[in-house]
């Protein structure tokens, strides 16, 4: 406090006065008496604890005051401290006290005055004064208080860091299902009794253990649950980690959708149910309406109540209402109800939304006084009185058809009940009208319903009691009812930015006209589609929302609607289409600045890229350097460097120096790095080499990696020889050599790892001179492999067979490459995989693979010798593919001696081609002997069709097939007695292509011979009609017969009454009408050729042969039913023939018993004579093998004696030995084997298969391949052994 008497102020320590009488206490009166008469002031403290005063100071204000008294002062009050039982001191923080107040004064104009108060407080309070003046009044007012310094020391909270190590992401469920948000997080320091408060909201409202939300937290964790999702659940959700050194927090967004609705195209379910202006018989239901995106418009909402503990919901409503707000009345006093809501469109009514809280009907002044909250006013007894007039109306609340009216109760202390009437008026008439005539108002708030919409009232109130009622309130101003505006207007343009590579952030300007505006709803649709969906499910309030869980890379549109109590406005327009990926923003600073190379005037820099590229790459790099001692910061290049290693010029020999780097992208500068380590710039003049740098790792697997690094820049005096890679556990010194002897690569694997163990790793180079200094130690790497890493896989591809190596990577991220190296050297011109076409010993190596923009995938794969060689086999084989067939090339003989050859493929495609061979001739179909060549797709069955098969076609059959890349190739051989069975006409197979739609023979001409031995020409025709003609020829010459065809059955019949040589010759048979022509015919004009028949169930008619003079019939009696093919010694014995007509009868015997000439006629009939040897496998016409195999040429050779073998090569005779291995198995299989073929093994091969009789050649080229895999493109018979 400030004085104008400055001459002398002395401050003494405190001490205490005893207050009682005595010795003592008179000696303090006296002194206290002297210094009042001397104008001194004393400044006291009371303290009503003790019985003692305790004065804080003494302030001595005197014109002449001594220094001898001065010490005499000093000297008692310090004879006083020294009794502790009287004098002590307060060290003890106390708040600032006024002990004495400042009390008023009255003095004169112009005449000073002084104004005393007494404080107390440790430390000394600060005192400021204030001064008001009105008219000849002044007031002053201190304030008083401890500065912030001088009250307490600074109170310093451990600072607990908290780090999330597994957080909840985005949340996407439906309602009626469960979700929970858990996060884990470790706490340094973690203390037991210091943990922090684990907080979680929902769009910043705190949330608590509940019904609909459960909590559970520890040490080190937390999670919250919701067991049962309503819509209301949807927002953002928000844990909070609270100390007193800060808060850590995580947040993402559950989002919960509609439940399957109880009809199609029905609604979904409203939300958020509040209860307003609760009172004792009704109460104020609101809600905010579902989005309506693919479902109609909504008609109303029912409004549904329970009593609590009952579970009987009742319909408060009778018709739908439209508006988002209902009054719901009838309700009973005392009694608590839930309530629910429901909405209709026009196909149904929705699921009901989540209950409200209870609410209890109950006057808002019984609420109050039950829990404290109303104090009646207790001013004047009021018995036998009518209370006093009600004062302060007004409307806390307006709608379109209800005023919610409060007011002040009067002052009332009767023990009479008190209630209250409400009277209504239009504004503009004086017309009173009492609302409430049935229901007494307790509490001094009610509702008016029942109001005309847009209209304005006036209001009123009165109080009663049992002795009358008051006289009315004033009444309030004219209070309008709101009139109904319809929904909001559209919201304004939607614009969508990227925000992460799943989410995307949606602005929009609001409604022009928001009506009372709810809040919004936003829909997504991917481009191109017109499938909206919403992105939120419940009203959104703010004109941002980040719309999460899209996929990354789509591109969608977006739109908005406002909405109000009265349902949702019209779709804003739609956004501009935006793709989904992550925003750009500037790169993390780059780090490790290292030093390669320094001559004493320059310093060559190297380090490392930023962690986070900001989502583009970082195209630029800028250095700024500093002397050491300085605190400016220069740029040291004017254009920005591209590469992560720069030379920074002109330093000065023996200075140091600091530098730093920034890292840019096309969102521009990311923050400077940590500047470098001193460097001293002296020439480098040892002999070793210096560091290695870069240092990268890929193949992280759990016991091994491959670190990867570059040259040094500064090689010493020697060239490089070698490198050494040392690796030590993150956090220890303990440097252990990899690999003792010096690798010449700038690569290694280190393997012996321990699985999860981190690891950090550094290289040094040799030369001659010795080893060189350690590179910059690398990033720590864990040795972990990532989780469904996979291998580089190394396959021949199926369809070109090309050697393909590919790598399928178990990440994948927006920009990610795959860059392939040989050895570690990167490879250009690839992506995914590499492909060798025609590989070569240049192609050995380790091929490496690794994904960028992931966590360290990666691979690799060895290819050596051995394995090109296996692989190029393989490819061999697919690029030179043999169909396989289900069935080699075989015949069936058809009617009308025409003969099917067919084989059948295990499938063929549409673009199958095919050649028929016949004696190494091309068959066409061109010619009229091959009536047809065809395929089946389906079946895989090709085939050819000749017309006449005859002595003349004998021979070896071939069909060769191509189909893309693949051939077959598959032979017949019908020579000798095979071929004679072919002959035979045995087997009478229906012909399977019909080849005109008219009328056609079904069955061709064949005879028939009865038991007693008459001949019948029969055959059979169909698809006839009226006008079918049919007609007998012989020799060209029409026959007309007895007995005309009988063409309703079909069957037709020529019998030959005396089979002679005049009735032999060339029959023909023909059936015509409109729709074409067809025939038959069969020879039997007795030329050479034979013909097998059926006589009867008990002869078989062996052979037939019709000459020039005789007809002769050669019947074999057998005692079983069976045919003789080749005659064996069973059969030997005499043979009779009896020929019989009307008139004579004759009888032949034929001696067969073997030493007749008959047994070598019938022998010559029976057997094919052996003129010459035919090849009845065959041979191909070229043979490629690859060296070191075995090939195996066989074949099956025929003749009667059996025919001799031999091979030659190129002209000259094979001679069997332990290389070349001739056989001869069972006189039928002829083989040539060579064992280890080689280059000289090529050449022209020649078989020779001879007997007394004849012989015959085949001509087989073999070529030996260094790298190639044989092909059997022979016949079936050729067999190839590869081993």
């Amino acid at each position: 406090m400030a004085d104008h008497r400055t001459n002398c102020c002395l401050l003494l320590p405190a001490f205490k006065i005893p207050l009682t009488l005595g010795a003592e206490g008179h000696f303090w009166w006296q002194l206290w008496k002297y210094f009042l008469s001397e104008g001194f002031c004393f400044v006291f403290l009371n303290n009503s604890n003790e019985q003692h005063c305790y004065g804080v100071s003494i302030m001595l204000y005197t014109n002449n005051i001594t220094s001898d008294f001065s010490q005499d002062l000093i000297y008692l009050a310090n004879k006083t401290k020294l009794d502790d039982k009287y004098v002590r001191e307060e060290p003890m923080i106390r708040g600032p006290k006024f002990l004495v107040r400042l009390r008023s004064h009255m003095v004169f104009e112009n005449t000073p005055v002084k104004i005393f108060c007494t404080v107390e407080g440790f430390p000394m309070p600060r005192v400021k004064q204030h001064a008001v003046t009105t008219n000849s009044t002044i007031s002053f007012m201190l304030s008083l208080f401890f500065s912030p310094a001088s009250m307490l020391p600074k109170i310093h909270y451990t600072k607990i860091h908290i780090t999330f190590l597994e957080m909840f992401g985005p949340v996407f469920a439906t309602e009626g299902e469960s979700a929970t948000l858990s996060a884990t997080m470790t706490l340094e320091p973690n203390l037991a009794n210091l943990q922090p408060e684990a907080q979680w909201y929902r769009d910043d409202t705190r949330l608590f253990d509940s019904k609909w939300v459960k909590i559970e937290t520890g040490r080190g964790f937390s999670k919250l649950t919701l067991p049962n999702l309503y819509k209301d659940d949807e927002g953002l959700y928000t844990l909070r980690m609270v100390t007193k050194g800060g808060t850590a927090e995580h947040s993402a967004f559950v989002s919960v959708a509609d439940g399957p609705p109880p009809v199609p195209a029905a609604p979904g379910a409203p939300m958020d149910i509040k209860i307003h202006d609760a009172n004792r018989d009704y109460v104020i239901v609101s809600w905010k309406p579902p989005n309506t995106t693919t479902e109609g418009p909504i008609l109303g909402y029912f409004v549904d109540k329970c009593e609590v503990g009952t579970e009987n919901w009742t319909q408060c409503n009778d018709h739908p209402i439209k508006i988002c707000k209902y009054p719901v009345s009838g309700l009973f006093e005392g009694h608590s109800f839930y309530f629910r809501v429901r909405a209709v469109n026009s196909h149904g009514i929705s699921k009901p939304s989540r209950m409200s809280d209870p609410i209890t009907a109950m006057d808002p002044t019984e609420f109050e006084r039950l829990h404290g909250g109303f104090n009646y006013t207790n001013t004047e007894k009021s018995e036998g009185k009518p209370p006093g007039v009600p004062s302060g109306i007004n409307a806390s609340e307006t709608d379109r058809t209800y005023v919610v009216l409060s007011w002040k109760a009067p002052a009332y202390t009767s023990s009479a009940p008190m209630w209250y009437y409400i009277e209504k008026c239009m504004a503009d008439s004086g017309a009173w009208q009492r609302v409430n005539t049935q229901v007494p108002i307790r509490s001094p708030r009610y509702a008016v319903f029942d109001l005309a919409e847009g209209k304005q009232y006036k209001f009123r109130v009165l109080s009663a009691n049992i002795y009358g009622t008051s006289a009315p309130s004033e009444p309030t101003g004219p209070i309008q009812t709101q009139e109904l505006k319809g929904v909001p207007s559209a919201p304004g343009q939607v614009i969508a930015t990227r925000e992460t590579d799943t989410s995307v952030l949606i602005q929009w300007a609001p409604p022009k006209e928001p009506n009372n505006l709810i809040g919004y709803y936003i829909d997504q649709c991917v481009q191109g589609s017109k499938n909206w969906t919403s992105a939120n499910h419940k009203p959104h309030k703010n004109t941002k929302f980040v719309v999460s869980g899209l996929t990354t890379g789509e591109t969608y549109m977006f739109r908005v609607q406002a909405i109000n109590e009265l349902g949702l406005s019209d779709e804003s327009q739609e956004s501009a289409p935006l793709t989904v990926k992550a925003a750009l923003t500037t790169p993390s600073a780059p780090y490790n600045i290292a030093l390669l190379y320094c001559d004493g005037h320059s310093m060559i820099l190297n380090w490392k890229k930023p962690l986070r590229s900001g989502g583009a790459k970082i195209k630029e790099y800028y250095v700024d350097k500093r002397r050491r001692g300085t605190t400016m910061w220069r740029e040291v290049h004017i254009p920005p460097i591209t590469e992560r290693v720069y030379k920074v010029e002109n330093l000065t020999e023996g200075a140091v120096y600091q530098f730093q780097v920034y890292g840019a992208n096309l969102a521009g500068l990311g923050p400077a790095s940590k500047h470098s380590e001193d460097l001293t710039c002296d020439a480098w003049t040892m002999p070793e080499p210096g560091p290695a740098y870069d240092l990268t790792f890929c193949e992280v697997r759990d016991n091994s990696l491959v670190v990867e690094w570059q040259k040094p820049v500064y090689t010493g005096s020697e060239p490089i020889t070698g490198y050494h890679v040392e690796y030590a556990k993150k956090g220890t010194a303990n440097w252990i050599t990899a690999n003792e002897k010096a690798a010449s690569h700038r690569f290694l694997k280190v393997t012996g790892l321990e699985v999860g163990t981190t690891y950090v790793f550094r290289v040094r180079a040799v030369n001659a001179a010795g080893v060189g200094m350690a590179s910059m130690a690398s990033d720590p790497v864990t040795a972990k492999a990532v989780a469904g890493s996979q291998e580089v896989s190394c396959v021949v591809d199926e369809k070109s067979g090309d050697i393909v190596l590919s790598f399928e990577s178990c990440q994948i991220n927006e920009g990610s490459k795959f860059i392939w190296k040989k050895d570690y050297k990167e490879i250009t011109d690839f992506s995914k995989g590499l492909i060798f076409k025609n590989p070569d010993k240049e192609d050995f190596g380790t091929y490496s693979v690794s994904v960028t923009n992931t966590e360290g995938v990666s691979s690799s794969y060895t290819i050596s010798n051995e394995e090109l060689v296996k692989m190029l086999a393989l490819s061999y084989d697919i690029r030179h593919p043999v169909i396989p067939l289900k069935s080699e090339l075989a015949y069936k003989i058809l009617e009308r001696g025409r003969m099917r050859f067919w084989l059948q493929a295990e499938e063929i495609s549409s673009n199958v081609t095919y050649k028929f061979f016949a004696n190494n001739k091309e068959l066409s179909g061109a010619d009229v002997r091959y009536i047809l060549m065809a395929h089946d797709v389906a079946t895989g069955i090709i085939e050819f069709i000749m017309d006449h098969f005859t002595e003349e076609n004998e021979g070896t059959y071939t069909c060769q097939i191509t189909d893309g890349g693949g051939k077959a190739q598959s032979s017949l051989v019908l020579i000798g007695n095979v071929f004679c069975k072919s002959l035979c006409p045995f087997s009478r197979l229906p012909l399977m292509f019909p080849f005109t739609t008219g009328p056609h023979f079904s069955e061709f001409l064949s005879l028939q011979i009865g038991d007693d031995c008459s001949v019948t020409l029969v055959c059979k025709v169909a698809n006839l009609k009226k006008e079918s003609v049919f007609h007998w020829f012989r020799e060209d010459t029409e026959i007309i017969p007895d007995v005309k065809p009988d063409l309703g059955s079909g069957v037709c019949k020529l019998p030959i009454k005396e089979f002679s040589l005049k009735t032999a010759g060339i029959y023909k048979a023909t059936i015509s009408d409109d729709r074409g022509k067809d025939m038959s015919q069969i020879n039997i004009s007795g030329k050479g050729k034979h013909v097998l028949y059926f006589c009867s169930s008990s002869y078989r008619l062996i052979k037939m042969t019709i000459d020039a003079s005789a007809v002769m019939w050669l019947i074999i009696f057998l005692l079983i039913d069976s045919q003789v093919v080749e005659p064996v010694e069973k059969d030997k014995g005499k043979y009779s023939i009896v020929i019989t007509d009307p008139e004579n009868s004759h009888k032949r015997t034929l001696d067969l018993s073997g030493d007749g000439q008959y047994f070598q006629y019938f022998s010559s009939l029976i057997s094919f004579p052996p003129e010459s040897i035919p090849v009845v496998g065959g041979l191909p016409d070229v043979v490629t093998i690859m060296e070191k195999k075995t090939l195996s040429l066989t074949c099956t050779v025929c003749g009667d004696p059996k025919p001799q073998v031999s091979w030659l090569k190129n002209g000259s005779e094979v001679e069997p030995d332990d290389q070349y291995v001739v056989s001869l198995d069972q006189g039928k299989f002829a083989s040539l084997t060579i064992k280890g073929v080689s280059m000289e093994d090529s050449g022209r091969y020649t078989m020779i298969v001879q007997n007394k009789y004849g012989g015959e050649s085949v001509d087989i080229v073999v070529s030996v391949a260094a790298v190639s895999v044989c092909i059997a493109m022979g016949r079936k018979s050729l067999r190839q052994n590869q081993l």
